[in-house]
């Protein structure tokens, strides 16, 4: 019912929603364009305070707006019936909507509840409002391509055959808790991992496993941050990142990855964004969402900067072991002994098994000047009990041996073959350029904007599912704030990601937004 009335109040008023998220910024109300593609979907109801707002800019009242029975729609209908000096008041204003009874809570006093402030500055658009529609419209009967999502599952990646074997031998072993960092088996081959990646004085206890990263940067960011805390995150960034910080009551304050420069981090502009209450830095190495492989050079000046500013470094290297073209990954940590580092990685992408969700961070360096810190995360991984532990048992396996997803990664293989077409393509397409990534299976082109009038990469991003039944994720998910990127997921199989080029470059032969 709120939905339908807040499109009908805008249609009425002749709003769009870019219209209220820019009252709401000069009003100095808390609403993006995320929050009211929500509400207008019917997603989730907005809290009391931006309910007003909404009220208030489109002149109706607001227990109508919230979908309670009132004779009374737009403010002005009331004022126009009444004389000066008289106020005008609804029905529910009064008490008089309808009769209470002695088992009837009166409107006026109903209790409601609303989401956490926490999550006032949390966005999470990758899984945002254009993939509930794409969801709505597969409920409705329509196939959705789905390239929004790192998930190669479902494109015909397999686990490799010893994990699953090994995973299905132990499943009896598995069936009770684990140490809260994880079993030993698994955190003994990570630590082994982190010294072929040079990574300096790092213990067994120096890691923690998680369910899947993801599960491990909010920990990270929970057990570091205090109200106006600053961290710095590159811009475009994996969102979660700038999400956590937030929700954590830090600030994420955005660095600039250069497109010019193979997307490399911009460091005069990282120079610029250091204050007296910046924590800390994280880099993303590969990078998510461009497939940037940053060398020696760029992360010498990273490491520099945080010495010079004592700052802790977070480096999310999930895609460590997805790196093409002859080229090699780096840890950043084993560039700084000095300075405390907290490195990420896990299983997920390199062994295909996003959905089994084991991840690890391993603490390396100066940990003597993060002690109390490291309290915190041991308390909250002590509250989370343990990771999936089923999950854990193959750790060892898959790090040891044969690492199949180095076939996928040369000529010939199919994330290096299916990189290179889907960059081809999308460079063909008139108003479309892109940089050629290095590493994981992503790319972010670049839009001409003024070639299609686009304004809203959110609205493109919805224009392109509802014509092409193609979903991607438009670049303000990712925290790039102009609407001239979006981000492709080329773990399809050639023949169809050739033909989703085609029908990718078929709508923007004839796209103008509205």
């Amino acid at each position: 019912m709120f939905a339908e009335r807040l499109r009908n109040a805008m249609n009425s008023r002749g709003l769009k929603q870019v219209d209220l998220v820019h009252a709401a910024e000069h009003r100095g109300v808390k609403m993006g364009k995320s929050h009211i593609s929500q509400y207008v979907a019917g997603k989730t109801m907005p809290r009391e305070d931006v309910l007003e707002f909404l009220a208030s800019e489109l002149d109706v009242d607001m227990n109508w707006l919230r979908g309670e029975e009132s004779t009374t729609q737009l403010n002005s209908d009331a004022s126009n019936s009444v004389t000066d000096g008289e106020h005008a008041a609804t029905p529910l204003a009064t008490g008089a909507s309808k009769p209470q009874t002695d088992s009837e809570i009166p409107v006026g006093r109903r209790r409601t509840f609303g989401k956490s402030h926490k999550l006032d500055n949390v966005l999470y658009d990758v899984r945002g409002p254009v993939a509930d529609e794409a969801m709505r419209m597969e409920a409705n009967g329509t196939h959705i391509l789905k390239l929004n999502i790192g998930n190669p599952a479902p494109f015909g990646f397999r686990t490799p055959d010893e994990v699953v074997y090994d995973m299905a031998h132990q499943l009896t072993d598995t069936e009770g808790y684990s140490p809260s960092k994880g079993l030993f088996s698994a955190r003994k081959a990570i630590m082994q991992y982190a010294q072929l990646k040079n990574i300096p004085n790092v213990t067994i206890d120096d890691i923690y496993t998680g369910n899947g990263v993801s599960e491990l940067i909010n920990l990270s960011m929970s057990a570091l941050l205090d109200t106006g805390d600053e961290v710095l995150v590159p811009s475009p960034d994996y969102p979660l990142w700038t999400a956590c910080v937030n929700l954590a009551g830090g600030t994420a304050v955005h660095y600039l990855c250069d497109e010019q420069s193979e997307w490399y981090p911009d460091i005069d502009d990282i120079r610029s964004k250091i204050t007296s209450n910046t924590k800390a830095i994280v880099i993303i190495n590969p990078n998510n969402p461009t497939g940037a492989l940053y060398p020696k050079e760029v992360l010498q000046q990273i490491v520099d900067i945080a010495r010079e500013h004592q700052l802790i470094i977070f480096s999310d290297e999930i895609y460590d072991r997805l790196v093409m073209d002859g080229l090699q990954h780096i840890s950043i940590a084993s560039m700084a002994p000095d300075l405390f580092c907290v490195t990420f990685s896990g299983l997920s992408k390199s062994h295909m098994i996003a959905g089994y969700r084991i991840g690890w961070m391993i603490l390396s360096g100066n940990k003597r000047i993060a002690k109390d810190y490291i309290e915190g995360l041991n308390m909250l991984a002590n509250m989370r009990m343990c990771s999936n532990v089923p999950a854990q048992s193959v750790v060892q396996t898959a790090l040891g041996g044969h690492q199949s997803v180095n076939d996928y990664i040369v000529p010939g293989g199919r994330v290096h073959d299916q990189r290179d077409l889907v960059y081809d393509m999308l460079n063909q397409i008139p108003g479309i350029t892109a940089v050629k990534p290095k590493a994981a299976f992503y790319i972010f082109p670049k839009i001409d904007v003024k070639r299609f009038n686009i304004h809203s990469d959110e609205q493109f991003a919805l224009d392109l599912l509802h014509d092409k039944h193609i979903l991607i994720s438009h670049g303000g998910a990712f925290n790039w704030h102009r609407p001239d990127h979006f981000r492709v997921v080329y773990l399809p199989r050639m023949g169809m990601l050739r033909e989703t080029m085609g029908e990718i470059s078929d709508f923007f032969s004839y796209y103008w937004q509205s």
